[in-house]
């Protein structure tokens, strides 16, 4: 491997390994931002006078969703958007709102299922817990903090074969009774001082934090949010795979990860942004604004206030598509800047694509067979299930040709069910021409995936070139 294409590899690994939770995703996005100058908003504030022509900015929604864009020197009202999206979930379990359970001795924790996941990967690996958490600080407000345990505090055990002998034939378990983790022994925690549970006589409509969650997990969260326990009044707690990501083969060819889907997307989509404004010349003649949404709650639907199906898109698009920055601009006489840069934008939808596995050929159609580090996928479904068609097509493949990025294709087998993006859900939204695309992977929804480690290269390049060349060749695209 190239030693241009494993730096950008390592500087994934980075993102990955920092991002346990979207929350994290969202920090470590702002960081990768400001440290290219971009310039924070905040979407309940006013924006007259703050966004000008040739500067760059972003804002996020609920900590957990976040959009990025530059605008080109030459934007007008109504002139069209650039645009990738991604997603910054991916499958895991989540603490339910009372998680304190135990049998036989042992503490658990009882958890939820969020998305589709390849549950039966989440045994026997070393757990810990990562997200958001709100605390009251000593005025009375409620904050919110980032979090993460960085040590294996859980653990979901298998049964042994020897009390399950069909375990080989068919691993089966009930998800609601056997997949609660163990956290310790209640004889530990019997022998430790009671913890707090209120140093107030102030009503309570809900049990305290320690009182519905295991204590010693209450200390830990509270420890690494830098208060008392009694100071956590509530969070959003997710589990995470301890091992870290790394590179594997032979070659050191892969990359070996949890949550390629969707931080994968996530990672080339911010840096195809940043590295398409590394010259400082990048907008000086672009017509139009560039821009990246990255969602939350994509694996479970995306229904949701900052999911891909909510306003938080449409919202900053009409914001920004009426802009005049320039004194004696003004936006379309008729009130239809809006109506006019959708239909002059585009959307790339960068998700993760399934690369061909190579103990499960037949799973995978004939002809559209893909391979990692052979380049981002085109996503096709007549159905709708991907929203590409052949403007989109053609438009990427010219990009494509630009920097000699190559790009492969990818349709379902006919006698195969689908997945889906926030692709069709954005474009029927929108109204925006949209092309579904991403990275080959195996394992998609395991709790360690796997993809080419060459490949992030080839996405952050094929974005970047995407950006900085949107303008000019799809004016020479034409479509009703």
């Amino acid at each position: 491997m190239a030693a241009l294409s494993k730096a950008y590899a390592q500087d994934f690994l980075a993102f990955v390994n920092a991002s346990p939770s979207p929350y994290h995703v969202v920090e470590n996005a702002k960081k990768l931002l400001k440290s290219a100058g971009f310039l924070e908003l905040k979407e309940r504030e006013p924006w007259a006078g703050k966004i000008q022509k040739g500067h760059k900015y972003f804002l996020t929604r609920n900590g957990s969703s976040i959009i990025a864009f530059a605008v080109g020197k030459k934007w007008q009202a109504g002139n069209g958007i650039s645009i990738i999206g991604a997603h910054t979930d991916s499958p895991t379990l989540r603490l339910k709102p009372v998680s304190s359970k135990g049998a036989d001795g042992y503490l658990q924790v009882g958890v939820e299922l969020y998305g589709g996941g390849l549950w039966h990967t989440w045994f026997d690996r070393d757990l810990s817990v990562a997200g958001r958490v709100y605390v009251q600080t000593k005025d009375g407000n409620l904050v919110p903090k980032v979090v993460r345990i960085n040590k294996p505090i859980l653990r979901i055990p298998t049964l042994a074969i020897h009390l399950n002998h069909e375990a080989n034939v068919k691993f089966e378990f009930n998800r609601e009774t056997q997949l609660f983790p163990i956290a310790g022994l209640a004889e530990k925690e019997l022998n430790e001082p009671a913890a707090p549970t209120t140093d107030s006589d102030e009503f309570q409509p809900l049990a305290v934090a320690n009182r519905r969650h295991l204590p010693k997990v209450i200390e830990l969260v509270a420890a690494e949010a830098g208060v008392d326990a009694l100071d956590i009044r509530d969070f959003e707690l997710i589990l995470y795979d301890t091992q870290a990501s790394g590179f594997g083969g032979v070659n050191e060819e892969f990359i070996l990860s949890q949550r390629l889907d969707n931080q994968m997307m996530s990672f080339c989509a911010i840096r195809g942004l940043i590295d398409s404004l590394a010259d400082s010349t990048a907008l000086d003649n672009d017509p139009c604004i560039r821009m990246i949404s990255c969602f939350d709650h994509e694996e479970i639907g995306s229904e949701s206030a900052q999911g891909a199906r909510s306003n938080f898109l449409p919202a900053i698009v009409k914001r920004l598509s009426g802009l005049a920055a320039e004194a004696g601009e003004t936006a379309s006489a008729d009130g239809s800047a809006y109506e006019e840069t959708l239909i002059k934008s585009f959307l790339l939808s960068a998700d993760m694509a399934h690369a061909v596995h190579p103990n499960y050929g037949a799973k995978h159609e004939s002809s559209h067979r893909p391979k990692m580090n052979e380049g981002p996928v085109i996503k096709i479904n007549a159905n709708q299930r991907y929203s590409t068609n052949s403007p989109g097509i053609l438009l990427l493949e010219e990009v494509a040709k630009i920097n000699k990025i190559p790009l492969q294709l990818f349709v379902v087998r006919n006698d195969s069910t689908c997945g889906s993006t926030i692709g069709p859900a954005l474009a029927s939204l929108l109204g925006a021409r949209t092309l579904d695309m991403g990275n080959p992977q195996l394992s998609m929804h395991s709790i360690r995936e796997t993809c080419g480690a060459a490949d992030v290269q080839h996405a952050c390049n094929l974005f970047s070139t995407y950006f900085n060349n949107y303008a000019a060749v799809e004016a020479r695209i034409f479509v009703d």
